[in-house]
């Protein structure tokens, strides 16, 4: 993180905490290089870092001001409870997801960073190498739990973070979807009721669809997380048999928990007896120096189900993933063996190959900032080109820019208009089993700066004004 990353995050944590409120006036930018001992360029970087953020405002000949609260998040809360007996959302996921699979679409509405970012090369000489070494009886199946040394490199990762997570709970998955999936199903049955997020990952609700559960979303703020006073009022009022979050960057608003509220969540799951599914593929795509603890890290009963992946940070094309699946970890096994049979033997191999030479955490370093970089170019650009009205929210982390349209509009709609300029992105559809989110979206800041990225920003803008001209002639 650069001098000046390091001074916007000191900023807004002194705003979080309520050391700046709203309409405070800043620092100048001379007594903050006098008092940091920073150079003027850096300062003025981390002011104008915060200001194209929605964290201050600059107003000519005065200075920068704490902005309003609704415009540094950019975020309408949701209900605090919204249950659901049935999730009928597959065939909208599906029919976005298809429509949208056109390699030669500008994909700001995809779930994966820019593939071009992870190191191709490495991972290649890796499964050139474990291919070679392979003999004729390691070609086949490596049956659950997964490759032993792969397990041990996830587990060692977990033991640097402090947290005692033994190679014989980790599951190894096709993918983190497998390992949520078969984490739902081995801690629910048809008919019983699980808590999500509002918005949620639409994997979490292809899930809940596709065992037949009943769904209660709880409201998620993108910088505290989940409501978990309207957890507790889920939990009082449901039978709830689990509970399937991001604690980290989570999709699709990209904000993560503080600690306390993972420590009062799971403290909250406890009491109720109810299991957590912890959706972590983000989490080390984090911002700041130091990784946040999983709520995993506070679970001495074994009831989270801490699911990672490769799948974002690594390889996309290898998809896999993995769970530490505490007192569930027999039980995963075995569903495996009933699906998938098992992960890529090859795959495995390779990753523990890579994993073994060390260059993972510096090639995580690189892409967090690079990731971190684009987000910051894709938010500038974006309140340059969309209408005032547009609300952005942008979240430290990961790469994800979560959006609002007025109201009357309808992101869907402009989901269809765009693919047919070659653009993609995110319909807020896909995050909810009601239309709450119709006038949002979801957009992918991970992608180059370049005259294509740009002509698309621009012309999103310019079909979002065609929808809000519409709407007010309608």
């Amino acid at each position: 993180m650069t001098r000046y990353e390091q001074l916007a995050q000191q900023l807004r944590e002194q705003i979080r905490t309520g050391v700046w409120q709203e309409g405070d006036k800043l620092p100048s930018l001379r007594d903050t290089v006098r008092r940091s001992g920073l150079s003027l360029m850096t300062v003025l970087s981390a002011y104008q870092l915060l200001d194209s953020q929605g964290w201050i405002r600059s107003r000519p000949q005065s200075g920068y001001f704490v902005a309003p609260t609704r415009e540094a998040t950019g975020y309408q809360a949701p209900p605090p409870l919204l249950p659901a007996e049935t999730v009928d959302i597959n065939a909208f996921i599906f029919s976005v997801l298809q429509a949208g699979n056109d390699p030669d679409c500008v994909a700001l509405g995809s779930a994966f960073p820019d593939a071009s970012l992870f190191p191709r090369h490495q991972l290649s000489r890796s499964l050139s190498r474990v291919a070679r070494q392979m003999h004729a009886e390691g070609t086949g199946v490596t049956l659950p739990p997964g490759c032993a040394d792969l397990r041990r490199s996830i587990a060692q990762r977990y033991a640097a973070r402090g947290m005692d997570i033994s190679p014989d709970e980790i599951v190894i998955t096709s993918g983190a979807l497998e390992a949520l999936n078969l984490s739902l199903q081995a801690l629910t049955r048809p008919g019983d009721w699980v808590v999500v997020e509002s918005p949620a990952f639409y994997g979490a609700l292809q899930a809940i669809e596709r065992f037949q559960l009943k769904a209660v979303a709880v409201a998620t703020d993108p910088q505290q997380g989940m409501d978990l006073d309207a957890l507790a009022q889920a939990l009082r009022q449901y039978p709830i048999k689990a509970c399937w979050l991001m604690s980290h960057c989570q999709n699709p608003l990209g904000g993560s928990m503080p600690t306390a509220n993972k420590q009062r969540l799971l403290a909250l799951l406890a009491e109720h007896g109810v299991s957590l599914v912890e959706d972590d593929v983000y989490g080390e795509l984090y911002a700041g120096l130091e990784p946040p603890l999983p709520v995993k890290a506070w679970d001495r009963e074994g009831r989270v189900l801490h699911c990672g992946s490769f799948s974002k940070t690594l390889a996309t094309g290898f998809r896999i993933g993995w769970v530490a699946a505490g007192l569930q970890a027999e039980a995963i096994q075995r569903l495996q063996l009933m699906s998938t049979l098992s992960t890529s033997a090859p795959m495995q191999l390779a990753l523990a190959d890579y994993l073994s030479t060390q260059r993972y955490d510096k090639h995580l370093h690189t892409l967090r900032r690079t990731l971190e970089q684009r987000k910051h170019i894709f938010h500038r650009a974006i309140q340059r080109a969309f209408p005032d009205v547009v609300r952005v929210y942008y979240a430290e982390g990961s790469y994800f820019l979560w959006l609002e349209l007025p109201v009357h509009c309808c992101a869907t709609r402009l989901y269809w208009r765009a693919l047919e300029e070659g653009i993609t992105i995110a319909p807020g559809r896909m995050f909810a089993a009601d239309e709450q989110y119709r006038h949002c979206f979801r957009l992918n800041a991970s992608l180059p700066w370049d005259p294509r990225s740009e002509a698309a920003v621009w012309r999103l803008a310019g079909l979002i004004d065609e929808l809000l001209t519409e709407g007010l002639s309608a």
